[in-house]
């Protein structure tokens, strides 16, 4: 029994009787949702409905629990651009939660391997992981945003599972979870670091790569997306399908009411379908023209300004929905309280270069949710012009890749780093003054989870990235980083106590600056991944927080310049310095040789 229902919201909507699905495609010709119980016996039921190329329909009884997917019927010519075959399950876009993984067989592929040429007609679904309607109730009880200003912010970069995935003192069965990061141990350890927001790499549901499973590796980062509306399943650590969503909100209330607020780290501008010879899973084969950006010469080919296959399509209407749909819903319904945009220039490439006036600027700015959110870019991308430091639209933050490049250059001795290191330490006024900005645009970091840990930076000279089984070719080449005279681990003394001053002057240079500063989780425990700088596939303990071989004495050290930061108001400024007597005093900065 199917009825009409309606055309938005888009997704799966339970409403206490039944549930509303409404998915977008322009070019189907039919839409058919698919229901599986318990046993994956699968009921194929048509959407009667289509308005606006959206194809909907309402099941009365059918609720929270229910696990369910779409085929779609309509042209399957990928040299004009289009991919549609009803032999392939697909999932919702925007579904709140996905029950299962991706099992890499052919019959996810559209095309043969054989011959990339040849369409794959073989079944997908039981290789596909499937979309779960949930219920939204959440008891929020007294939830409060902490609402912390820019100016007293610092950021705690980690990962989910990294995190707690060592921690003894959480119990087992939540270690490397959602209900793990917001355990009271966990929480008392991030409350007495002095930390004010966790930015969270990737959460949304993301797939484990194919050429990763062949050499029984996976996408530990995350930057993969398939679901943008559904926490990642397996960081929830109950195992019941649709249950990561309450476990995401039981994290979001307990950090905020520690007064720590929740920054996601998303990625909108690409999918985990790749290119041309990527599974179908959901985009491709709802609307691949309207989703992806294709060559215009080819239409079977994807433009690529991520590196990764593929770059959403942001000149569509829909896919600039779905962008806002989703930010809007992680603001509202999951109540997190700011984004970092992955490759972000990529958002704003409606014809060919960056765009600073593009509709995507435009819709965050007007946006009564989103532009109340800490909006924190990643300003660059791979495709041409896309280094964009300092030149996003007030009301964003941006990571400083320049102070990172001028904070290294200076400690490791680069004669010509103090103009730079200068510029960098007083909060960037060069990069950020002229568009109204103030020193707190600039997220200021020494690291990050892309490149070496703090201790590998004054450890290493090369990258080691061997155990990634790339030849160790992947990962960036020039660091700016210095071994101080041994490369890797050594017994020296003299090189030892070097590397831990290094690493105390790098924290006390971040945390002391104008800005804000972004401190990436195992810094402050002298963490190494033994010289790999891009574990992006290391989904083991050398990824990992490593809470048993800590650096207590780092660790304090941090701590106490947290606490500094916190108790002296300049070094947290919430505008530039001038030049020019303030307060009674002869001037507001003064630069002093170490002999006074």
């Amino acid at each position: 029994e199917v009825w009409p229902g309606r055309p938005y919201p888009l997704g799966a909507t339970y409403d206490g009787a039944g549930t509303n699905f409404a998915v977008f495609s322009e070019v189907a010709t039919q839409v058919e949702l698919c229901l599986f119980d318990e046993r994956d016996k699968e009921t194929r039921l048509r959407l009667p409905e289509s308005t606006a190329f959206c194809w909907h329909g309402y099941l009365p009884r059918v609720g929270p629990g229910q696990r369910y997917g779409f085929r779609v019927h309509g042209p399957c010519r990928p040299e004009e651009g289009h991919r549609c075959h009803p032999s392939k399950l697909l999932l919702d876009p925007y579904a709140r939660a996905v029950d299962g993984a991706v099992t890499w067989n052919e019959a996810v592929f559209d095309h043969k391997f054989a011959d990339e040429t040849k369409l794959n007609v073989s079944d997908s679904a039981a290789f596909m992981p499937k979309s779960v309607v949930i219920n939204p109730y959440f008891d929020w009880a007294d939830d409060r945003r902490p609402l912390t200003p820019w100016h007293e912010t610092v950021i705690y970069e980690t990962h989910v599972k990294g995190f707690t995935r060592l921690m003894q003192d959480v119990p087992e069965g939540q270690r490397g979870s959602y209900a793990g990061l917001c355990h009271p141990s966990a929480i008392r350890y991030l409350q007495k670091l002095g930390i004010t927001a966790i930015e969270l790499m990737p959460v949304h549901q993301f797939v484990d790569d194919h050429h990763l499973a062949k050499k029984k590796l996976s996408n530990y980062w995350g930057y993969n997306t398939i679901g943008f509306f559904a926490p990642h399943h397996a960081y929830s650590s109950s195992g019941t399908a649709g249950q990561q969503v309450q476990e995401f909100k039981l994290m979001v209330r307990e950090l905020h009411a520690a007064g720590i607020e929740v920054i996601l780290d998303v990625v909108y501008n690409h999918t985990a379908e790749g290119n041309h010879l990527g599974p179908s899973l959901s985009f491709k084969g709802l609307d691949n023209a309207s989703y992806y950006r294709l060559e215009p010469d080819d239409a079977r080919y994807y433009t690529d300004y991520t590196g990764t296959g593929n770059s959403l399509n942001v000149r569509s209407a829909h896919v600039l929905q779905l962008i806002m749909d989703s930010l809007r819903y992680w603001a509202t319904e999951m109540r997190v309280d700011g984004f970092r945009f992955d490759l972000a220039p990529v958002l704003a490439r409606e014809l060919h270069q960056v765009d600073r006036l593009s509709a995507f600027f435009d819709l965050i700015h007007q946006d009564p949710v989103c532009r109340r959110c800490k909006l924190i870019a990643e300003p660059w991308d791979v495709g041409p012009g896309g280094y964009q430091v300092g030149n996003f639209p007030p009301l964003w933050t941006e990571w400083n890749g320049q102070f990172r490049d001028a904070v290294r250059d200076y400690w490791r001795g680069v004669d010509t780093a103090m103009p730079q290191f200068a510029s960098r330490f007083t909060g960037s006024s060069d990069l950020y003054q002229s568009t109204g900005r103030r020193p707190y645009a600039s997220i200021n970091l020494v690291t990050a989870h892309d490149g070496f840990t703090l201790k590998d930076l004054v450890s290493y000279d090369q990258k080691h990235n061997e155990a990634n089984h790339e030849g160790n070719r992947d990962g960036e080449e020039h660091n700016r980083s210095w071994n101080c005279g041994v490369e890797g681990p050594t017994r020296d003394p003299q090189v030892n106590a070097l590397r831990a001053r290094q690493q105390r002057n790098f924290l006390g240079t971040l945390l002391l600056s104008q800005g804000v500063p972004m401190l990436v989780a195992g810094d402050e425990l002298g963490r190494s991944q033994r010289g790999n700088n891009n574990a992006y596939c290391q989904d083991n303990p050398l990824a990992w927080l490593d809470w048993e071989n800590a650096d207590h004495s780092l660790l304090a050290f941090t701590r106490h310049l947290i606490h500094l930061r916190r108790k002296h108001p300049t070094f947290r400024r919430r505008r530039f310095f001038e030049g020019r007597p303030i307060w009674g005093a002869e001037s507001d900065i003064k630069w002093r040789m170490p002999s006074g």
